[in-house]
């Protein structure tokens, strides 16, 4: 075996383009990033640039070959991931018609509930709801809404895909996305054609790329000029990734029965691994074969988690002061707050609710202020609703006998210790700490090892590259107490969403542009807003 064989792990996130370079053991020897931009023309919606995704992947590649001082022969190969249900219209030419539909947009909300009441076999993954943040209701909403768009776009795909179609010149889907977003299932025939049929798009298919490819399977070389760009061999072979989180499953070396996935960020998944084919309501799945053949994954997610956080940082924080260490500082004096906020409860739904509610109408809410409280007790109310909302995921999954005993975590919430413990502490069980954190760009790096045939599975390269750092253990006197508190985000849900819907309802169209039932979809002829340069 080639000892001196290296893999690029690029990881497309919310934020920016991150690269790492990694050897057969999984040791990060090098790691840059790149940021790129979100825009939010209306409430509900956000958009990015899929020239702004290939820019930052080419400079966070470069600088992190050049930092890892290792020649661009010695790079095997390299693979990336994508946010999930990140649209991508394409013209003919590969290039895109409108700006991608970022995977936090919920405007395709009229089209996920109408998808609903088709009762279509097809939803069996998705019971209580279907998510407006899924490829094919933005699809649709495309169609709908945007019809001249439509018309122009000859192919739909990922994040992922885009960047992979990039490096290689080769347009592929990978199975690991359509598995879990787009409603395909390989062991029920595949593409759904008669559910897209009765939602009104029964011609879609033949706008998806033919080729579509696991997890980890070689897509080819890299074409000459994105070799340039990156500063990387025109050997290297590029791999088929898929969606960020289900990749960092592998990250975190969560490829057996019974290992559950904590991925924290922009928003929080908890992604159990099994072996039954389970329905669980509220929670989406079982996905089948889509992370490792033969195994299911079981998904509940939380919208709006960091996000929260950022947001009080950028709107908030100059509360507590301004530099590098704000963000700490806040963080600090949250943490100082006694548990339960001083009666403070809060809800962590500022777009939507994925699970186990499945319902994008829902807002967040903060209420029980008195003149006591302090900018601290509101942010520390935040904090708790993330953690109650997580709580909720595995309240759910265990009333349907798929117990989550532990969970190996990644992402934002590793750099505070606070918050883990937080999380361990509301949810009762141990959360394991693995070494690399970026677990991510290390799942990507993984599939790359196993792409160029350094592994023969994922399993084998995830069990040799991933090591446990350290446990946070949970205190169950907390556990006890924060239970109590729960219950009061629980009932805050009950008591508030009647209001929330009206409120959505509210806002959701003018007067006059509400959507016709199906078969027969209200298609608005206009012309397309202007966009800003793709």
């Amino acid at each position: 075996m080639k000892k001196s064989a290296y893999f690029i792990g690029l990881d497309g996130g919310t934020g920016g383009a991150r690269a790492i370079v990694a050897d057969l053991d999984g040791k990060v020897v090098a790691m840059a990033t790149h940021e790129y931009e979100t825009t939010f023309p209306r409430a509900g919606w956000a958009e990015q640039t899929p020239a702004d995704w290939w820019h930052a992947a080419c400079l966070a590649v470069r600088q992190a070959v050049h930092m890892s001082g290792i020649s661009p022969a010695d790079i095997s190969a390299i693979s990336a991931d994508g946010t999930s249900s990140t649209l991508v219209a394409l013209d003919r030419d590969g290039k895109p018609t409108m700006p991608a539909i970022l995977w936090m947009d919920n405007r395709a909300s009229p089209q996920a509930r109408r998808m609903m009441e088709t009762n279509d076999a097809a939803l069996r993954r998705s019971r209580l709801g279907v998510s407006s943040e899924w490829m094919i209701p933005k699809i649709l909403w495309i169609k709908e809404d945007r019809p001249e768009i439509y018309e122009r776009s000859r192919w739909f795909v990922e994040m992922a895909d885009y960047l992979a179609f990039r490096m290689t010149g080769r347009l592929t889907l990978g199975l690991n996305q359509i598995t879990n977003r787009w409603f395909y299932d390989g062991r029920r025939g595949g593409w759904p054609e008669e559910f897209y049929g009765k939602i009104g798009l029964g011609d879609i298919t033949g706008r998806f790329p033919d080729e579509i490819l696991p997890l980890g399977a070689s897509i080819g070389r890299i074409a000459p000029e994105a070799a340039d760009a990156m500063g990387l061999s025109p050997y290297t072979k590029v791999v088929a990734g898929g969606t960020d989180a289900y990749v960092a499953m592998v990250g975190l070396n969560v490829c057996e029965p019974g290992r559950t996935a904590f991925i924290t960020g922009s928003s929080h998944l908890v992604l159990p691994m099994t072996d039954k084919d389970i329905e669980v309501p509220g929670i989406f799945g079982p996905h089948p074969d889509c992370v490792v053949p033969n195994l299911f994954v079981m998904e509940g997610g939380q919208v709006s988690s960091g996000s929260i956080i950022r947001w009080w940082h950028d709107h908030m924080g100059k509360l507590v002061g301004s530099g590098p260490d704000a963000y700490a500082r806040m963080l600090r004096e949250a943490g100082d707050i006694p548990l339960g906020a001083d009666g403070l409860i809060a809800l962590d739904f500022w777009q939507g609710n994925r699970n186990p509610y499945i319902d994008y109408d829902l807002q967040g809410a903060l209420w029980g202020l008195t003149l006591k409280h302090t900018p601290a007790h509101m942010l520390r109310a935040l904090l708790e609703s993330i953690a109650y909302g997580t709580e909720n995921i595995l309240r759910t999954l265990a009333r349907h006998d798929v117990a989550v005993e532990t969970m190996v975590i990644c992402g934002g919430a590793t750099r505070t210790p606070f918050l883990m413990q937080m999380h361990a502490d509301v949810c009762g069980i141990p959360i394991v700490v693995p070494k690399v954190l970026e677990a991510t760009a290390l799942g990507s790096a993984i599939a790359a090892a196993v792409g160029a045939g350094f592994y023969d599975s994922l399993a084998e390269a995830a069990a040799s590259m991933v090591a446990e750092d350290h446990v946070v253990e949970p205190d169950m006197r907390r556990n006890e107490q924060y239970g109590e508190v729960f219950d009061f985000y629980r009932d805050t849900h009950a008591a508030l969403a009647a209001l929330m819907h009206r409120m959505a309802r509210r806002g959701e169209r003018k007067p006059g542009m509400e959507a016709a039932a199906f078969p027969r979809a209200s298609v608005r002829d206009l012309k397309p807003r202007r966009q800003a340069a793709l």
